[in-house]
């Protein structure tokens, strides 16, 4: 008998004579009915296997599913999760079968658990064979599956029914388990069943043929979150070739492709605005509806879902305190129970046990523990992806929303700054993102408090009454970290003003730090916005002290609750506790502490959300323009609202307007349209009233018609009300009487089609007549640029039309200046692209008004910034050929008096009134006297344009800058600029290995770079405080599990020998425990708060340090710098990533030391006790490192595509908000909003990845922070078992697997944070290797004469200039000599060198050869500072500073106001200054914006003028100024400077022509140096042939 035993120990039914007796039937007997229950699973498994292998095997595609074959069948979702409770319950079975065989003496019964292991595989192959079929889309194949729940149905059904007959069986878990299976068997019958009823597959005549979402039959949307199955969409699998491909290739735009239709923000737009409207009752129109109810009714419901997943991830994160406390019960109870008292039932030859023996073993609690982490962690991730993609969506309809109402917001509110752009430019950049956040952030309002009180339950049960204290503690301490967080969102607001502020100097200092140079002003400015910084760094370093107190707070509240806790329980128990209540506890303090610190922020986000909610709120109420018929007016964009009409021009019926078609998806038209009673009137204002908004008026009484198909002119003095009249006309202003009317014509056509080629223009009229008339081409004064090519600029969303197009560049002669730029037309210009100057941008704005196929065309002022060459060909060209042949109808506002005799009909306006009207004809019979005051003017014009010097002029200048820039950009790429060079090298390597290796490297140098500028002291103290003060926060945690220990053990075994050890003894222990464990916690908590002090104040003195160079380099840089480094980048350096280094690095170092230190001490911990867990550790550190990896370089780059994305979309509203009269004109509303919804779109996408990549890493990690704790459990387990250690250490080891589980995502995200954040101090570190200019030359600024230069004589000898020591000469040997007091001229064609030969006197070139001396001095031997600040120069580009006119006039402080009078009575400004409130305290706006053009430059004259230097250098300074005040100032210049002098560079050579001495310039050479009267008399030479050329 006994060699049978052994032979049989493994057969199915054990060794039992009667295991195998059908005495009492088959049925009766167990091991046969589980021996059926076999059956199913077997008969799946041979089924589907081959099928699998052969059928999928075949197919190689099987990797890459195609979007297109992708369906759901029904019952989708309720199938997955079946399978995962089926996959559960077999576990729970079969975990018991083996419990049970243990239990059970003997033989091992193999029926008891087998059959549970084989539906475990069977139910796997199930849902893996199903997810084949279903992404095949082959349903029949599902009849196995069909087949397969009926039978396991039938099997289960039996074995519960044979159960059930058993009387006692009730307590026992099998009959339970049972059961759950046969009703989860039945439910996915049920399933199976429905998708026969539903897809007819099968016993149906036609099955039916159902296609994918719309979303999957387009390749585009990448996204596949919403369509995955239910695993993936948990585990954001689908997510893996994106991720592990970045390590390859970056992430670009195309590879993140389109978002799926449901998230667009269209279809979030129209449900927010339904919701919103809807508010809106009949009875009640005006009540504003309320947004937080529109945002419920809108996104409420994925909200609920997500808090649901939440409270089912909170409830099971109590599951890890639970189970630590069994283990560590069970495993010292074991260790202290001898064996062999062990009970089992044996019932019916069948072995049972009930649930209570089930959870006392600790294998099960260990496998118990590991499923309820990855549930929870499942639950949360869920969670969290739903709440973002919410919040994802709200944004998007926010966005939509804001951008509409700002389309329709009167120009009153923009311009009389009720709605400023940087209210604007607010709502869009940070309130929609704080109501994302707090959206993100709000399951947590509610899950919270029941995760708190469910804790402090828990806590109660564990230690009793002491547990409260320690609870009283942690929640006490909560209001402080509330105030902690409010204070800190206080100081981030002072300091944000502080930075903005500074931002906004700096960016001045930026935009004129050529005139700074030149009046060596630069340390003024720049100690004006050191001072700037110095208020900042102040609300910095509260900042540094709150963030530290906060991360204070977080740390010290555990230790200090559990010292309460222990010390309370030791005063009222007079001992410790045991360790599995100890390490029950110390784990439930750390789960709740995170929800307390959490709930903090939660509160300031709600806070903050209020907030936001009014103001947009407010925004949505404010003033809209035009009547109120349309503010009700249906305002969405369908689709097709942005490409139809392109392409179906041709189909349109011409004499229907199509106009009433787009009305569909714009708002219904702004003009009232009345018939006029004279059909050639385009356009008729009857005694009209107009105001801005502030109830004064602007325009009063005005009555005036625009002849159809005529030039109309419009002038008068500065600040008259042309440019206000124009926007009445466009409706822009607020009529308080009258009206404009707009003549009806015929057919009209929209401006979106343009279909009217430039040939069919001309062969008919008929066509000429049905151009559109609702749109007007527009040029506004202030020229408005969109961030796009110039072709954009310029065709302006009309079809592109080459003839058309050449025709207009070159009426605006623009062909030269595309040339210059380094990709012709295709160059992005505006705010980011490449600085173009005022004259440049004016002819592009020109441009597209001419460009379009309108019938009406506005000019504002379009020569202001032009000269006279370029205005004659424009005014030739452009508006008299090309407009006035064309039978357009323009209206032009100018201050060129010649060009009247070209008007058909001239208006002339004074204050705000229409002087006369009429053309010129009749001006001159009527009204003599205004005829002979424009004539005078004229005819000095006249004369001006007589000897004027066509070939150069302020445009060739300005695109001798461009030209500049764009060859030292050449240059530049030369010298090795290491920043760039790298950048380069690591996009257009495609050499994998090296990409990939420099892709996943972490940047050591630049954080070595960064913290050896915070001082090594610092580095120094902030490495030995942490890792001391880790070490003691194990030590606490040891002492913790050392004392529970001892207490257990003396009182254990004293019990079990029957004795009770003496009190005392264990008492007298005890106290010295208790004190040991006071000191150590008391040493923790100063230690938390040195640490967290040291890192913030770390990166405060880094960042200090960082800017104060960053500045000082940039400011003492050398002119060329700013001409080849783009603005914008520069200003980047001193916004954003300067607050990178102030804000942002410090708190992200903190949690990446901090994490890091705490995995690596948990991991320790638990080695150093059960060393087995090493093994394990092996293939977990692998698995760890290879996500990280992945993680880091798919991460960096979602980043950027998210920054990236942004910073168009922001520009997208900032560019809308300005360019508002001009879209509003051009009736362009349709296309910017849908630009405005792709945009948006393209952003949306980038960060939904980027958060699904988060999801993505926090999954992996926590799953293995799930096998971390396994394996710990399992070595304790196994450890234990060879009785190794007390049960104390056991729960040390898994409180601390725990911690590690929350931290391991930390580190990655920590890690790839501080990457990303790292490229900042890397760019600022960039900036710091830029030469300065040589400030100190070789004299002392003491040996110059205090009243040098007196006599102001100039000797050039031999003067070589160039821009860069890699660049050609621009001055070849130039000689010349000024006399004291000479006037001087300078003229030549563009790129002669005249400008530098300026600049030359300033050195602010590089002078190689030759010199410059003034009077008896080589100005290179001089100091910057003493040369530039005892010369004067005027620039052509007039340059204000904000503050007042006494600053903008003497920044040093240095004259008196009698000087700065009189300088402004030169200037013509003083009676204009005397009117401002404040006089010379007057405010002067950001870029002097608050004053019209031609008075900032004369404003820039007076500047000049305060400096009494007797060398005067003016680089045509009167450029936008109109006829008359030039004028004066000629004779003011004569008289005022007569005893110093002057050297003009002329580009009107009127203005030389009286000068002493005329120097001509070409190509760095002096061609002619004489009298003007001298040189004309040449008539062969250069200055005679310009003028004439002219003449």
């Amino acid at each position: 008998m006994e060699q049978l035993d052994g032979g049989r120990a493994l057969s199915f039914c054990g060794n039992n004579s009667t295991a195998y007796s059908v005495k009492n039937g088959v049925l009766n007997n167990p091991c046969f009915v589980d021996a059926l229950n076999l059956v199913p699973h077997v008969f799946l498994l041979f089924i589907t296997f081959p099928i699998l292998f052969i059928g999928w095997g075949s197919q190689s595609s099987k990797v890459q599913i195609h979007h297109n074959t992708w369906l759901h069948f029904p019952g989708h979702n309720m199938r997955w999760i079946l399978t995962f409770l089926l996959l559960l319950v077999h576990v729970c079975e079969f975990s018991e079968g083996i419990v049970c065989n243990i239990r059970v003496m003997g033989t091992n019964h193999l029926h008891l658990f087998m059959p549970a292991f084989m539906g475990f595989v069977a139910a796997t192959t199930s849902v893996v064979y199903y997810h084949n079929i279903e992404t095949s889309n082959f349903p029949k194949l599902l009849l196995v599956l069909f087949i397969y729940w009926v039978l396991a149905f039938i099997t289960k059904s039996i074995k519960l029914w044979k159960f059930a007959e058993d009387k006692g069986a009730a307590q026992y878990v099998r009959l339970y388990i049972t059961a759950l299976l046969v009703i989860l068997y039945g439910l996915l019958m049920a399933v199976e069943i429905n998708v026969i009823r539903v897809r007819k597959y099968v016993f149906f005549a036609n099955p039916q043929k159902v296609k994918p979402p719309e979303d999957l039959q387009d390749l585009g949307v990448r996204f596949l979150q919403p369509f995955v199955n239910l695993l993936s969409k948990a585990t954001y699998w689908w997510m893996n070739p994106l991720i592990i491909g970045a390590h390859k290739r970056p992430i670009e735009l195309k590879k993140i492709g389109k978002l799926p239709i449901a998230m667009r923000a269209l279809t979030n737009y129209l449900r927010l605005k339904d919701a919103y409207e809807d508010q809106r009752t009949p009875e009640d129109p005006d009540r504003s509806p309320s947004i937080w109810r529109s945002m419920y009714r809108a996104f409420g419901r994925p909200i609920l879902l997500s808090s649901t997943f939440r409270y089912l991830a909170d409830l099971l994160g109590f599951a890890g305190p639970l189970c630590i406390s069994r283990i560590v019960d069970q495993l010292n109870f074991e260790k202290d129970v001898p064996e062999g008292n062990n009970t089992t039932v044996t019932h019916f030859e069948n072995y049972h046990m009930s649930s209570y023996d089930l959870l006392q073993n600790s294998s099960i609690l260990a496998v118990l523990l590991f499923l309820a982490l990855i549930l929870q962690r499942t639950f949360l991730q869920a969670s969290y992806y739903v709440t973002i993609e919410t919040g994802i969506n709200m944004r998007g309809a926010l966005l939509a929303m804001i951008y509409n109402k700002i389309l329709r917001l009167s120009t009153s509110n923009m311009s009389m700054g009720e709605m400023t752009l940087g209210q604007i430019n607010n709502l869009v950049a940070i309130e929609t993102n704080q109501l994302m956040w707090f959206l993100f952030l709000c399951p947590n309002l509610w899950a919270m408090p029941v995760q708190i009180v469910m804790g402090i339950i828990l806590l109660r049960h564990f230690m009793g009454s002491s547990a409260l204290v320690g609870a009283a503690v942690i929640v006490l301490l909560a209001p402080v970290q509330y105030l902690i967080a409010t204070k800190l969102a206080d100081t981030q607001k002072i300091t944000l003003e502080h930075s903005t502020d500074r931002v906004k100097k700096t960016t001045e200092i930026l935009k004129g730090i050529k005139l700074l140079k030149l009046y060596a002003w630069e340390n003024i400015f720049c100690d004006s916005v050191e001072e700037t910084r110095g208020k900042e760094l102040t609300s910095l370093r509260t900042f540094a002290f709150y963030t530290s107190m906060s991360i204070f707070m977080n740390a010290a509240i555990p230790i200090a609750a559990v010292l309460a806790t222990f010390v309370t329980y030791h005063i009222l128990n007079k001992g410790g506790p045991s360790p599995s209540q100890a390490f029950a506890a110390l784990s439930l303090f750390h789960i709740l502490v995170t929800p307390l610190f959490l709930l903090s922020t939660v509160v300031r986000f709600a806070v903050k959300a209020l907030v936001s909610v009014q103001k947009l709120g407010e925004f949505l109420q404010s003033d809209e323009i035009g009547d109120d018929s349309w503010r009700n007016g249906d305002i969405s964009v369908s689709f097709e609202a942005g490409k139809k009409p392109m392409g179906m021009t041709k189909a349109i019926n011409r004499k229907q307007p199509m106009r009433y078609q787009m009305d569909n998806y714009e708002q219904p038209t702004r003009r009232q349209m009345r018939p006029s009673e004279t059909e050639d009137v385009a356009v008729k204002v009857t005694g009209g009233s107009f105001t801005w908004g502030n109830n004064l008026l602007t325009l009063s009484d005005i009555n005036i018609r625009i002849p159809t198909g005529q030039l109309t002119m419009i002038v008068g003095q500065v600040g008259c009300g042309k440019s206000s009249l124009l926007l009445a006309m466009l409706g822009e202003m607020q009529a308080i009487e009258g009206g404009v009317y707009w003549s009806k014509q015929p057919d009209c056509e929209v401006i979106h089609e343009g279909n009217i080629s430039w040939s069919e223009a001309e062969e008919s009229d008929e066509d000429i007549r049905s151009k559109n008339r609702n749109s007007v081409a527009y040029a506004a004064q202030k020229s408005w640029l969109l961030n796009a090519t110039v072709e954009e600029n310029i065709t302006f969303g009309s079809p592109f039309n080459k003839q058309r197009y050449k025709a207009v560049i070159d009426a605006c002669s623009l062909q030269p200046d595309i040339d210059l730029l380094p990709f012709g037309d295709q160059t992005e210009i505006g705010e980011r692209g490449i600085n173009l100057s005022g004259g440049q941008r004016q002819r592009i704005c020109v441009a597209r008004a001419l460009y379009q196929n309108t019938n009406i065309v506005f000019l504002d002022d379009p020569f202001s910034a032009l000269d006279i060459h370029l205005s004659d060909h424009l005014m030739q060209e452009g508006i008299l050929k090309f407009l006035q042949d064309d039978k357009r109808t323009v209206v032009l506002v100018t201050h060129k008096l010649q060009y009247l005799i070209h008007a058909d009909w001239i208006i002339a306006m004074k204050d705000g009134t229409v002087l006369r009207e009429g053309t010129l004809k009749d001006i001159q019979t009527h009204d003599i006297e205004l005829y002979d005051h424009w004539k005078t003017l004229m005819n000095r014009q006249d004369q001006g344009l007589e000897k004027d010097i066509q070939q150069d002029s302020q445009t060739t200048l300005e695109r001798k800058t461009l030209r500049r820039a764009f060859y030292s950009r050449e240059a530049k790429n030369q010298i090795d600029d290491e920043d760039e060079e790298e950048e380069a090298e690591e996009e257009d390597d495609d050499n994998f290995s090296t990409t990939t290796n420099r892709r996943s490297k972490i940047p050591w140098k630049v954080c070595w770079c960064y913290l050896s500028s915070g001082g090594f002291f610092m580095v120094f103290l902030m490495i030995f405080s942490k890792l001391l003060k880790h070490s003691v926060i194990v030590a606490i945690d040891y002492w913790l599990a050392n004392w529970t220990s001892k207490i257990n053990n003396s009182a254990g075994t004293g019990m079990f020998n029957g004795t009770r050890p003496t009190n005392t003894t264990v008492q007298g222990q005890d106290s010295y425990y208790l004190l040991v464990f006071i000191i150590l916690c008391a040493a923790g908590i100063t230690l938390c708060l040195i640490t967290s002090l040291t890192v913030e104040f770390l990166g405060l003195s880094a960042a200090t340090n960082l800017h104060h160079n960053l500045l000082n380099k940039i400011i003492h840089a050398p002119i060329r710098f700013f001409d080849i480094t783009p603005l914008g980048q520069i200003l980047n350096r001193f916004s954003a990533d300067t607050n990178i280094i102030d804000q942002h690095i410090p708190s992200t170092l903190e949690s990446l030391t901090r994490s890091t230190l705490l995995c690596l001490s948990g991991i320790g911990v638990i080695a150093s006790i059960t060393p087995i867990f090493l093994v394990a550790l092996v293939p977990l550190a692998v698995a760890f490192y290879f996500i990280q990896k992945y993680f880091r370089v798919a991460s960096k780059d979602l980043q950027d595509l998210d920054d990236s994305t942004q910073l168009p979309l922001l520009c997208h509203f900032s560019e809308t908000a300005e360019g508002l009269t001009t879209i509003r004109a051009f009736r362009h509303e349709a296309r910017f909003k849908q630009r405005m919804l792709e945009l948006t779109d393209t952003n949306n996408t980038a960060y939904l990845f980027l958060s699904a990549a988060n999801r993505w890493l926090e999954v992996r990690t926590d799953y293995l922070g799930a096998v971390i704790v396994l394996a710990a459990a399992a070595a304790s387990i196994w450890s234990s078992h060879y009785g190794l250690h007390p049960g104390g250490l056991v729960g040390l080891g898994l409180t601390y697997a725990l911690t590690v589980t929350n931290y391991l995502n930390w580190v990655v995200r920590n890690l790839a944070d501080l990457e990303v954040q790292m490229a900042a101090v890397k760019k600022v570190n960039s900036f710091l290797s830029t030469e300065s200019e040589n400030y100190e030359g070789s004299m002392d600024a003491s040996q110059v004469p205090e009243n040098w230069p007196q006599d102001g004589e100039i000797k050039i000898q031999g003067l070589c200039v160039r821009y860069d020591p890699m660049l050609k000469p621009v001055l070849k040997h130039v000689n010349a000599y000024i006399k004291p007091g000479q006037k001087v001229g300078i003229c030549g064609r563009t790129g002669s060198g005249k400008s530098s030969l300026s600049l030359a006197f300033f050195n602010m070139v590089d002078i190689f050869e030759g010199k410059i001396i003034i009077d008896g001095i080589d100005i290179c031997k001089l100091p910057l500072q003493t040369l530039r600040s005892r010369l004067s120069i005027i620039l052509q580009d007039p340059v204000l500073f904000s503050g007042s006119i006494r600053f903008n006039l003497d920044p040093e402080k240095m004259c008196t106001d009698d000087r700065l009078w009189e300088a402004l009575e030169i200037a013509q400004l003083k009676n204009m200054v005397k009117a401002l409130p404040g006089g010379l305290d007057a405010v002067v706006t950001e870029g002097g914006e608050n004053f019209s053009v031609g008075q900032r430059q004369l404003f820039c004259l007076a500047r000049a003028f305060v400096r009494k230097s007797s060398i005067f250098i003016m680089d045509e300074a009167t450029a936008s100024i109109d006829m008359a005040t030039e004028n004066i100032l000629q004779k003011v210049v004569m008289t005022a400077f007569a005893d110093r002098t002057v050297v003009t560079i002329a580009h009107r050579v009127h203005t030389i022509l009286t000068a002493d001495l005329v120097i001509v310039m070409k190509r760095g050479n002096i061609m002619e140096y004489d009298k003007p009267e001298t040189l004309l008399e040449q008539e062969d030479g250069m200055f005679a042939s310009f003028v004439k050329a002219d003449m």
